[in-house]
């Protein structure tokens, strides 16, 4: 959900294209004893749906994060990528789970879509934990190599009146910041994670 996502080099941008594939995701699962657990990253992980059987929970928030990301551009934890965080929350969460509920025999298993930008966290701490639990970490890539302008929040602009600023539009505006597709590092994590990595556009998303 960084500031990264919000780049329209896939259309429309990649937040949505990211929630397009999560929709294609849920709809391509069984859901016979299969539970699943949504969070967003930023700077921090920020949990969405805890783990469920519901599909319906699941389609509820996607619906909800369809447009935007929360993370906000006018906040500085924005412009920061920390895919250790969002590792970190799913363990917690497995962790949890298992304190109440108890082990399960169900494979588990991180699915992380980004475009690689991990500019802050230690990622191969995180996972290598994962990896000490049995939890093979999938990667699955949005954006492309030669990336595009970040955009910033979006400001006014008008006209001057005598008693101040007669806003007329909110123009939206770039940064000097090119986020680009960090193929290589999203590579690197799933392959020390035990899983696969794919990228969107490559093939359908049904097929991944």
């Amino acid at each position: 959900g960084s500031s990264s996502m919000h780049v329209s080099d896939v259309p429309p941008d990649r937040w949505r294209r990211s929630v397009r594939f999560l929709k294609a995701f849920a709809e391509a699962l069984s859901w016979s004893g299969d539970r699943v657990a949504l969070a967003l990253f930023a700077h921090l992980a920020a949990p969405q749906v805890r783990l469920t059987k519901d599909p319906n929970a699941l389609f509820f928030f996607l619906d909800h994060l369809g447009e935007r990301s929360p993370f906000r551009l006018e906040d500085i934890g924005t412009w920061d990528t920390n895919i250790e965080e969002g590792i970190y929350w799913g363990l917690r969460l497995v962790e949890k789970d298992e304190e109440l509920f108890g082990r399960t025999s169900n494979p588990k298993t991180f699915l992380v879509v980004s475009d690689g930008q991990a500019w802050s966290g230690n990622v191969a701490t995180a996972v290598a934990l994962a990896r000490a639990r049995n939890i093979v970490i999938h990667v699955v890539g949005v954006g492309t190599v030669g990336g595009g302008l970040i955009p910033e929040a979006a400001g006014p602009t008008g006209v001057a009146t005598p008693n101040g600023f007669f806003p007329l539009a909110r123009t939206k505006r770039f940064s000097d910041i090119r986020g680009v597709l960090d193929r290589g590092s999203l590579r690197k994590i799933a392959l020390a994670g035990g899983g696969e990595y794919f990228e969107l556009g490559r093939q359908a998303d049904r097929d991944i």
